[in-house]
């Protein structure tokens, strides 16, 4: 996924709000993957808004049944 065109904010607030609606754990694991990307390749000062999206999905992940 190349940077140019992704915004890490929107995406990342794109994530949070669909985030109640993803229960299948290959749904949770696309979104974990996505953020885990962007926590990675975003600013410094911008990873502490990624730090508990991923924290939801981890614990989302691990609740999940299918």
């Amino acid at each position: 996924m190349a940077m140019s065109g992704i915004t890490p904010y929107r995406t990342l607030h794109e994530i949070a709000r669909a985030m109640p609606g993803l229960v299948r754990r290959a749904e949770i694991e696309a979104a974990l993957d996505e953020v885990e990307y962007l926590f990675e390749v975003m600013p410094p000062e911008m990873q502490e808004y990624a730090e508990p999206v991923i924290a939801s999905l981890r614990a989302k992940l691990a609740a999940a049944t299918e």
